[in-house]
């Protein structure tokens, strides 16, 4: 035997690597999964994609349908006669394509603070989109004490008083009303030497709030 002569190795059965073979239970399985896992990944995918759209619609409605509260306007305040003040308001519906719904409406006037007089306005009425109302009356049967008030204010140059319109409304889109809002127009009025407005105040509009 020559030396430089090797013996090949022998292999045994535990060094040779081990082939698995799975049961057709196994790849059923195995498929089963990968389909379920790809159909719940294509209805996540489905409703976050009809999630936005309805999102983006309802954005792009709310901008084009959303209610801007009623303005109002003092066109006219005066003291003509004791006793009596004289009012005519504006009301003025700017939105588009919405209406607003009067349910009932009162005007009440105040002098520092403290109520002059008020009494109820218009019947319930609609006032349709770019529409504007007016709303005018007098009060009568002011104390004759407080008219003194009047007077010594007037004749310092001016006499401030407020003015406001309270009133119940909703808002209307087409066939469908939103739910009641009570309305508040607080109107700063002022009235010169000779009783009637001043024009500093006609030019200004009311502040509008909800309660």
């Amino acid at each position: 035997m020559r030396p430089d002569h090797q013996i090949p190795l022998q292999t045994t059965p535990q060094d040779r690597p081990i082939k698995r073979h799975h049961t057709a239970r196994y790849y059923v399985h195995r498929v089963k999964e990968s389909l379920t896992t790809r159909v719940s990944k294509l209805i996540c995918s489905i409703f976050l994609t009809l999630l936005f759209l309805v999102g983006i619609i309802t954005f792009i409605l709310w901008l084009s349908l959303r209610p801007h509260r009623p303005r109002f306007h003092v066109e006219g305040f005066s003291l003509p006669d004791v006793g009596q003040i004289i009012y005519n308001v504006t009301a003025r519906n700017s939105n588009q394509n919405i209406g607003v719904y009067y349910d009932s409406m009162q005007v009440a006037v105040f002098y520092e603070d403290q109520s002059v007089g008020g009494e109820p306005v218009l019947f319930p009425f609609y006032q349709g989109p770019k529409n504007t109302t007016v709303i005018a009356g007098q009060l009568s049967g002011v104390a004759s004490e407080r008219w003194h008030q009047f007077m010594a204010a007037r004749t310092r140059g001016e006499a401030v008083f407020r003015l406001e319109v309270t009133s119940v409304i909703r808002f209307r889109i087409s066939s469908w009303d939103s739910k009641r809002h009570r309305m508040h127009a607080n109107c700063p009025v002022g009235v010169g030497q000779d009783g009637s407005l001043l024009p500093s105040y006609r030019v200004n509009r009311c502040p509008v709030y909800f309660s």
